[in-house]
């Protein structure tokens, strides 16, 4: 008999953990599946039985995805700054959002895969996240099997840096986070170079829209040192940093005193040593966490008042 609608939202978590990591953005991602989700509702109301709903629900999905982000790639190569893909926090209200950790999710990763094409990056995270053969890759993407090898194979040499390079350990790296947090809270330059890593690279996402570097920043101490910084502007603020779990891994959430989020810096570890750190900033990409605060304004805000505290001298 055809899936009933339970059946077929139970299908939802699958179809967005695909589309997030094609897409990078929580929004597209909804979007691709809501299309997924009426294709497989009209075909149950037609009265059509699916027999591998997961199946057709990834084909589905993934065509989708693949269709997005070609639509997507010519707004990305003129993108203004760094792209980096929308946050993907831990307490995300929607059930369909609480996509199973893994390298693959980490925001680093994310950024790595716009390296490879659409059908690249669909037949890499088919094989390496979702385990599917070949044979069910190759009908999906609508390439012939020793095709799908092939690009598989590309994908992996393209990407192979953007990899971590050594072994996970949870305790050292707990261990790790709470020193660097620590030398954040405290604006220690010192102490934020020594949990860095030596080729570290610091990235900032503002899309035009809100003020960020546009150029990586790489090395312990220039990073350690405008992280420092930062913490430092945004007591002047007086913006909130809460600690919260982005994409798999260790964040802050920067909002003003209104509660309006304002950034979300994302920390990826690698080695003992913290090895990326990416700050999205770009409130368009902000919009699924609530309420977004124009850091523009408070930050013009800042210099008037202290433009006054001098008037006043």
């Amino acid at each position: 008999m055809p899936a009933s609608t339970a059946e077929l939202r139970e299908l939802r978590p699958l179809m967005f953990s695909i589309a997030y990591r094609m897409l990078g953005s929580v929004t597209e991602a909804e979007d691709v599946v809501q299309d997924a989700f009426v294709r497989l509702h009209e075909r149950s109301l037609a009265g059509e039985i699916i027999e591998r709903p997961e199946a057709y629900a990834s084909t589905v999905a993934t065509r989708l995805a693949i269709d997005a982000l070609r639509s997507a790639r010519r707004t990305r190569e003129v993108y203004t700054g760094t792209w980096l893909p929308e946050p993907l926090l831990d307490d995300d209200a929607d059930p369909a959002h609480r996509v199973e950790r893994d390298e693959t999710l980490s925001f680093a990763f994310l950024a790595v895969l716009e390296r490879l094409g659409p059908v690249e990056r669909a037949v890499y995270l088919l094989r390496e996240v979702f385990q599917l053969d070949y044979a069910d890759i190759a009908m999906i993407v609508e390439r012939d099997v020793a095709a799908c090898r092939q690009i598989m194979h590309r994908a992996r040499t393209r990407i192979a840096d953007g990899r971590p390079r050594f072994e996970a350990d949870a305790a050292r790296d707990a261990a790790l986070l709470d020193s660097f947090f620590a030398a954040l809270d405290e604006g220690d330059v010192d102490a934020l170079a020594s949990v860095l890593a030596d080729d570290v690279v610091f990235y900032a996402d503002g899309g035009g829209l809100a003020p960020a570097v546009r150029h990586p920043l790489h090395g312990a101490i220039a990073v350690a040192r405008f992280l420092a910084g930062l913490v430092r502007r945004g007591g002047g603020m007086h913006v909130r940093l809460e600690h919260t779990i982005a994409n798999g891994e260790a964040a802050l959430r920067v909002s003003a005193a209104d509660g309006a989020t304002l950034s979300v810096l994302m920390v990826h570890v690698d080695g003992g040593r913290v090895s990326v750190v990416g700050n999205q900033l770009n409130p368009e990409k902000l919009g699924h966490l609530g309420p977004v605060g124009d850091l523009n304004a408070l930050m013009a805000g800042e210099a008037g008042e202290a433009g006054a505290t001098r008037d006043d001298d």
